[in-house]
């Protein structure tokens, strides 16, 4: 699968027990503070100047060598998920209802072991940014370390982004040139009629009927608004009354996703799902208010840093085992906001393993982060920064 010459089995071993003692205490979005703590502690191991407290509890470490030149960025996501783990591990959560449950204790380290080896045993001419974000599952971490400065403090000329998946088999990267995950937009919508006896219907403004009629419109927007070669997804997941089973409810709150990777094509879902609650609430003479937000934009990579990381894939895994033209995921990632300041790409690092490791999906419960790929995930972070300066 792999013939990494940049680690030893015995790095290997010590990078394993790393990432499960990282797995071992999940934590919320910026509250990371023990996650830090142990990152930290690594970092001041290595020998790598770092500062911490950006968007409270994200990391950078910084390391340059040669006359310093370009700089890139690296960075991986170090929260973890509202989820009670199911897996009975030795190094299960000790944190009761948080777990690491999407792989962020894995990227963490495998960066680290990168950072390590970066430092240690490869020549560059350049600057690398090791970037250790918070709060990637809100949506909220990488704006927040932006919003706090990040490139100004910490300038890069290109950032890059690395996420296991366990729809690819272990030893295999993909990624591709342009959009490879989707924006998500949430939107809550409140109508408010007229409330009363449920064998007197007609005396009220029955809201559950006109939700239930609103739920079924949304469905069209998507099929009837949207090309279908743009990619779009409109999802209900909520529908929420003050009714009683002989009670017709007065208010309904209707709850929802929306996924794209255009703009353009947000824009227009917003747009037609205020067009559709207006025009139906307006015929049935209710009250409503629609509430949309952006939590995630688009994660779009750029082609040059696609070749770039496409070269690191190949160095690494070999030219059969890259899929450079992927299809995009419909799923978000707030790495999209860093894609917006800087160019960069975002790839893909295949989970699923023999004997059913790796094999569970993303926020699952049962899920755990498949360590024979940590050594695949540090050579393709080393090669991907001797593929990005121009002298080794």
């Amino acid at each position: 699968m792999l013939n990494n010459p940049f680690t030893t089995e015995e790095d290997n071993a010590a990078l394993t027990q790393l990432r499960q003692r990282l797995h071992s205490i999940p934590e919320m979005g910026f509250h990371e503070h023990k996650t830090s703590e142990l990152i930290c502690e690594t970092l001041e191991a290595i020998g790598i100047p770092f500062e911490r407290g950006i968007a409270t509890t994200g990391i950078v470490a910084t390391l340059t060598k040669g006359t310093g030149g370009s700089a890139i960025g690296f960075r991986a996501d170090i929260d973890a998920l509202p989820i009670s783990e199911a897996t009975n591990l030795d190094y299960r959560s000790t944190h009761e209802g948080v777990m690491h449950a999407c792989g962020h204790d894995g990227h963490t380290t495998m960066l680290l072991g990168a950072a390590r080896v970066l430092k240690n045993d490869v020549s560059f001419n350049g600057t690398i940014q090791f970037i250790f974000q918070p709060a990637e599952e809100h949506g909220k971490g990488a704006l927040q370390m932006i919003e706090e400065g990040l490139f100004e403090r910490f300038p890069v000329d290109a950032v890059y982004g690395l996420h296991n998946l366990p729809l690819i088999e272990a030893g295999k990267i993909a990624l591709n040139s342009g959009p490879i995950m989707g924006a998500e937009d949430n939107f809550v919508i409140t109508i408010t009629g007229q409330g009363g006896h449920a064998a007197m219907p007609h005396s009220g403004r029955d809201t559950l009927t006109i939700g239930a009629s609103i739920v079924t419109e949304l469905q069209t927007i998507v099929s009837r608004n949207i090309n279908p070669l743009h990619g779009a997804v409109v999802s209900c997941t909520e529908f929420i009354t003050d009714g009683t089973t002989n009670v017709i409810p007065t208010t309904v709150t209707i709850k929802g996703d929306t996924r794209s990777f255009l703009p353009e094509v947000s824009k227009r879902i917003e747009d037609r799902i205020n067009q559709i609650v207006k025009g139906v609430c307006t015929a049935h003479e209710v009250k409503f208010d629609v509430q949309y937000e952006r939590v995630f934009t688009p994660t779009i990579n750029t082609p040059a840093e696609a070749a770039i990381s496409t070269k690191a894939g190949t160095g690494t895994v070999g030219a059969s085992n890259v899929d450079e033209n992927c299809l995009p995921l419909m799923g978000s990632e707030d790495f999209g906001a860093m894609l917006q300041q800087k160019p960069g790409c975002y790839a893909f690092i295949g989970c699923k393993g023999a004997n059913g490791k790796g094999e569970a999906m993303l926020h699952n419960a049962s899920y755990d982060f498949n360590d024979d790929i940590i050594p695949i995930g540090v050579a393709y972070w080393v090669n991907l920064a001797k593929h990005s300066f121009t002298k080794v």
